[in-house]
C-alpha cells in the first residue's frame, strides 16, 4: 500500500530569516523541503495595491475590518494546481495567517483544498480575490500544459512538450513556474541564453550558406545548442546540420516526411514541431516523429476555477 502523505506549507521563522517550507509527513515521518514562491514579496505587494490602492471602502465602511474570520479555497473541477505559494504568501502579506495544503504540481479533484487562511476579516478581504485570481489562472495554463503533454506522451512515450516565451507580457515567472506545475518544460526563458535562427534572422546573411552560419554559431558558443527554424521540407534538409530543426506550421505528415529524409541521411537532429500545436494533435505530431511539441496554448488555457469559501 503507497504511503499517506499529507502536505501543508507555509511561512516559517527561524531566527532573523524567514524560509518557505514544504512539510511532507510520510508514515509519521515529516520531511522538509523549501517550496518558494516566484514572485517577490515586492512584487506580490503590487498586485495587492492595483486592486486596494486606498484600502477596502466596503469593509472599512462597515467597521468589520477587526472582525476574525476563516477562509479557504478548494478546487470546483479537477485541475492540475498552481499558484498555490504566491497566494499563500499574498495573504499573509494582507495580515493574515495562511497556509498552504496542496502545493503546485498536484492534480487536484474536485473540492481538494487547496490552501487556508485566518485573520481579520479586513485581511482576508484584502487578499481573496488577487489571490484566488491568481491561482485560477497559474492553474489554468498547468492544466492546459498537462493536457498537451499527455496527448503527447501517447503518441510517444518520449515526446516532451515546451512553453514558449509568448506570454502576458509581466507575467514571465509565473507563465514558466505553471507549464513546468504542468510537466512541460521551456523553449525559451528569453533572447539571452537560447541560439534560434528565424528566416528573420537570414535576411540579413547575404548568400552564407546554412554549413557555414552553423559553424560560426557553434564556433561562437560552443557550449550551446543550433536551433533553426524553417518553414518548407527543403528547408529543413538545407538547415539539416543544425542540432534542432524547428518545423514551423508543418502538418503531421509533413513532419513524418522530413523525419523520414533526415534519417535517411544519418542525421541525428532532433526535430521539433511548432505552430499550433494543442492537445487535440499533439498526440499526431509525436506519432510522425516530432520529439519536442513548441506550444503557446497554455498561456491561452481558461482558468480553472476555485471556490473560496468564508467561515467566521
Amino acid at each position: 500500500m503507497a504511503a499517506a502523505v499529507t502536505r501543508r506549507f507555509g511561512l516559517f521563522h527561524s531566527g532573523t530569516d524567514f524560509a518557505y517550507i514544504s512539510r511532507v509527513k510520510i508514515e509519521g515521518d515529516t520531511v522538509m523541503t523549501p517550496t518558494p514562491p516566484v514572485l517577490s514579496d515586492q512584487e506580490l505587494h503590487q498586485l495587492i495595491t492595483e486592486d486596494v490602492p486606498f484600502g477596502d471602502l466596503t469593509t472599512d465602511s462597515l467597521g468589520i475590518s477587526a472582525a476574525p474570520g476563516r477562509l479557504r479555497f478548494f478546487a470546483r473541477d479537477p485541475m492540475v494546481v498552481c499558484g498555490v505559494e504566491e497566494a499563500v504568501r499574498l495573504l499573509q502579506l494582507c495580515g493574515a495567517q495562511a497556509e498552504g495544503v496542496t502545493p503546485s504540481g498536484s492534480e487536484a479533484s474536485t473540492e481538494t483544498l487547496l490552501l487556508e487562511a485566518a485573520g481579520g476579516a479586513g485581511a482576508l478581504h484584502r487578499g481573496w480575490k488577487v489571490a484566488q485570481t491568481l491561482v485560477e489562472w497559474c492553474s489554468g495554463m498547468a492544466t492546459g500544459a498537462a493536457e498537451i503533454l499527455a496527448a503527447a506522451r501517447r503518441g510517444h512515450p518520449d515526446a516532451l512538450v515546451a512553453g514558449t516565451r509568448k506570454n502576458a507580457p509581466g507575467s514571465r515567472r509565473l507563465a514558466v513556474k505553471a507549464f513546468r506545475a504542468g510537466g512541460a518544460i521551456m523553449h525559451r526563458n528569453g533572447l539571452s541564453e537560447t541560439l534560434l535562427v528565424f528566416a528573420e534572422h537570414r535576411l540579413f546573411l547575404g548568400g552564407e550558406r546554412p554549413q557555414e552560419t552553423i559553424r560560426r554559431l557553434r564556433r561562437q558558443c560552443p557550449e550551446k545548442r543550433v536551433v533553426v527554424e524553417v518553414a518548407t521540407p527543403e528547408e529543413a534538409l538545407q538547415w539539416a546540420d543544425a542540432d534542432v530543426l524547428q518545423l514551423e506550421r508543418f502538418a503531421p505528415e509533413a513532419v513524418a516526411e522530413v523525419t523520414a529524409a533526415l534519417a535517411a541521411r544519418g542525421a541525428e537532429t532532433i526535430v521539433a514541431a511548432t505552430g499550433g500545436i494543442n492537445a487535440g494533435n499533439a498526440e499526431a505530431y509525436a506519432r510522425a516523429g516530432a520529439r519536442l511539441l513548441v506550444t503557446t496554448a497554455p498561456h491561452l488555457a481558461p482558468p480553472r476555477d476555485v471556490q473560496v469559501r468564508f467561515l467566521t
